[in-house]
C-alpha cells in the first residue's frame, strides 16, 4: 500500500527549482486546453466535461501517477470507446462506467499487473495507434463540416452520412476553418514547436468568426467553474450491464497510460516510471473526474511529450497544467463559449496526423511479413469495430505467429554419438545398428507432432538414442507425443535410450509415463554413457531380433 503513494523526495527537487516545471506546466496547459474542449465535445458530454476531466484527473494523476512527466486527461483513444457507449446508456452511463473503471485500476495496481504492458507487441501498438488517428479524425466530419444529425453505428458511417449531408447542401466557412486551423498547426509545429500554434489558431479563429459574424456552430455556455462532487449519477441497477464497457475502459486506460509513461522514458534521460504506481494514480483520477461531471481519463501522448520537450523536471509541471486550466475555467469560461466547433475539428485533425509515426509503420511492414499482418488486422479492426477488440485479436494473431515462428526454430537430427571424434567408432556403431537424434528447441504442441512422423520414419536400428540437452522447453503434449513415439519404436523392438535431460524435464516425462521401457536405467546423463550400456544391450537386442 505505501509503496503506492507518493513520497517527499519526489516534490523536493520541485520546490527547490520550480521555474522549469512551472514554465512547461503553462505551455502544456495551453496545448491542451483546445483538445479538452474538443475531446470533450467529441465524446458526446460537452466541452465542460473535457475541461473537467483535464483538471481533477490531471491533477490527481499528477500527483498519485507513477511517472514525472506523465499528463493525463481526455484522449482521443478514450472518445473511440465512449461514443457507443453514451449513446447506449447516456450521460449517467459513461459517469458510471468512469467510476468502475477506476476502481478496476486501482485493483490492477494492487494486483501488480502494470509491468504487463512490456509485453505488448509493437506491431499491436503501431497498429491500434495508426487506426485510433483514422477514428478521431473520422469523429470530426460533422463538426469541420458544419453539420448536424449525422447517423451511423460505427464512426465511418456517421462520418460518410455527414459527408452527404454536407453535400446536399454545402456551406464552405466551417470546412475551411477546420482545414486552416489544422495547416497552422502542423506547419508552425514544425517552424516552432515550442509555440502553442493549436491556442493561436483556435484564438484567431474565434475572433475573425465572431468579428465578421459566420456562421459555424460554437462551444456555448460552459459553467464558470466546476460542479459540487455528487454521486448522484449513479444507478445501482445500471452496474450489471455496466461491467462490460467498465473493463473495456480500464483496460484502454491502463494500456494506454502505460504506453504514454513508456515513451516519456524514452525521451527523458535516466528516468523510469514506477508502472503500478501509474495505474494507482490513473484509479484515482479515474473514481474522482466522474464526481465532477468528467469523462474517463488517461495518460496522453501528446501532451506528455510537449511537457517533456518544453523542460519539464518533475511531477510539478502536470499538476501546474491543470491549475491553470482550473483559473481558465473559473476566470475566462465565458471566452470559451465562442470558440467554433470547425476550429477544434481542426485541432484534432492535426492531432491525428501527428499521432501517426510514418517511419515506424514503414520500418515494421519491411522488417516482417508477419508483423505487417498483425500491424494490418490490428489497424483495421480499430477503425471497423473498436480499439478493445482491435487490441485482443492483434495480440492473438501476434502470438499466433510468435508461436510458429518458435516451433519452426525446434528440430530433430540424426547426428554422430560424438561429433569430435571416434569417428570411426561411430561408423562400427551404425553397423550395429545404433543412431542418435538430437533434438534442438522447444518440443511443445506446436512443433510435437512433427517429431512424433519423423520418430515414426526411423527403420532398420536396433537402438536408439534420444540426446535432449538442448531441449529449451517442454510442455505437456510434447512429452504425450514423445511417450506415443517412444511406445511405437518400442513395439518394433527399438530400445530408446535417453542422454542429457534436464531434471524438470525428466519430472514431466516421469509424471506423465513419457520415459523410455527401462525408466530411469534409460536416462543417462550424456551421450558416452548411453552409447555404453547401448553396447551392453546390443547382443541381447540382436537375440530379440
Amino acid at each position: 500500500m505505501w509503496a503506492l503513494l507518493p513520497s517527499w523526495s519526489e516534490w523536493k527537487p520541485a520546490f527547490r527549482a520550480p521555474g522549469a516545471d512551472l514554465l512547461s506546466g503553462v505551455i502544456v496547459a495551453l496545448v491542451a486546453l483546445p483538445l479538452a474542449l474538443g475531446f470533450g465535445i467529441s465524446s458526446g458530454l460537452g466541452a465542460a466535461a473535457g475541461l473537467a476531466t483535464a483538471i481533477v484527473a490531471g491533477a490527481l494523476a499528477a500527483v498519485f501517477g507513477g511517472s514525472r512527466f506523465q499528463v493525463s486527461g481526455p484522449t482521443g483513444a478514450m472518445t473511440v470507446v465512449l461514443v457507443p457507449i453514451v449513446a447506449e446508456h447516456g450521460t449517467s452511463g459513461v459517469l458510471t462506467v468512469g467510476l468502475m473503471a477506476g476502481i478496476m485500476l486501482v485493483a490492477l495496481a494492487f494486483a501488480g499487473v502494470g509491468r504487463a504492458v512490456r509485453f505488448m507487441p509493437v506491431p499491436v501498438i503501431e497498429g491500434f495507434t495508426a487506426g485510433i488517428a483514422v477514428v478521431i479524425a473520422l469523429q470530426q466530419f460533422p463538426g469541420a463540416l458544419g453539420v448536424s444529425g449525422a447517423e451511423g453505428d460505427k464512426v465511418w458511417q456517421s462520418a460518410f452520412d455527414a459527408v452527404c449531408l454536407f453535400f446536399d447542401d454545402p456551406h464552405w466557412t466551417a470546412p475551411l476553418t477546420a482545414l486552416v486551423v489544422a495547416a497552422v498547426i502542423l506547419t508552425g509545429g514544425r517552424f516552432l514547436p515550442k509555440l502553442p500554434f493549436a491556442l493561436i489558431a483556435v484564438v484567431v479563429a474565434t475572433v475573425v468568426a465572431s468579428v465578421f459574424d459566420l456562421p459555424p456552430a460554437r462551444v456555448g455556455t460552459i459553467p464558470a467553474g466546476l460542479p459540487a462532487p455528487s454521486l448522484g449519477f449513479l444507478q445501482l441497477d445500471q452496474l450489471t450491464t455496466l461491467l462490460l464497457p467498465a473493463l473495456a475502459i480500464a483496460a484502454l486506460a491502463a494500456l494506454e497510460s502505460l504506453l504514454s509513461a513508456t515513451a516519456a522514458d524514452a525521451m527523458a534521460v535516466g528516468t523510469r516510471h514506477d508502472p503500478d504506481r501509474e495505474l494507482f494514480g490513473q484509479g484515482l483520477a479515474n473514481i474522482a473526474a466522474p464526481l465532477f461531471g468528467g469523462v474517463p481519463a488517461t495518460g496522453a501522448i501528446a501532451r506528455t511529450a510537449v511537457n517533456v520537450r518544453s523542460g519539464a523536471r518533475t511531477k510539478l509541471a502536470a499538476l501546474t497544467h491543470a491549475v491553470i486550466l482550473a483559473g481558465i475555467v473559473y476566470l475566462a469560461a465565458g471566452l470559451v463559449a465562442d470558440i467554433p466547433i470547425a476550429a477544434l475539428a481542426g485541432v484534432l485533425l492535426a492531432t491525428t496526423v501527428r499521432m501517426v509515426e510514418t517511419a515506424s509503420l514503414a520500418a515494421i511492414a519491411r522488417a516482417s511479413r508477419g508483423d505487417t499482418i498483425v500491424m494490418t488486422i490490428t489497424f483495421l479492426i480499430t477503425v471497423a469495430f473498436d480499439l478493445v477488440t482491435a487490441v485482443v485479436i492483434g495480440i492473438g494473431f501476434a502470438l499466433i505467429l510468435a508461436v510458429r515462428a518458435i516451433a519452426r526454430e525446434a528440430s530433430m537430427r540424426q547426428v554422430p554419438l560424438d561429433e569430435t571424434d571416434h569417428l570411426g567408432e561411430e561408423h562400427d556403431l551404425l553397423r550395429d545398428h545404433i543412431v542418435a537424434y538430437r533434438i534442438d528447441g522447444p518440443l511443445f504442441f506446436a512443433a510435437a507432432h512433427r517429431f512424433l512422423l519423423e520418430l515414426s520414419d526411423v527403420a532398420d536400428v536396433s537402438v536408439m538414442i534420444l540426446r535432449m540437452s538442448r531441449v529449451s522447453a517442454l510442455d505437456t503434449t510434447g512429452a504425450l507425443v514423445l511417450a506415443d513415439a517412444v511406445t511405437k519404436l518400442e513395439h518394433r523392438h527399438i530400445t530408446v535410450l535417453m542422454s542429457g535431460l534436464r531434471e524438470d524435464h525428466r519430472a514431466r516425462l516421469a509424471a506423465m509415463g513419457a520415459l523410455p521401457a527401462g525408466g530411469e536405467d534409460a536416462v543417462f546423463p550424456d551421450t558416452d554413457a548411453a552409447i555404453a550400456h547401448a553396447r551392453r544391450l546390443l547382443p541381447v537386442t540382436r537375440r530379440a531380433d
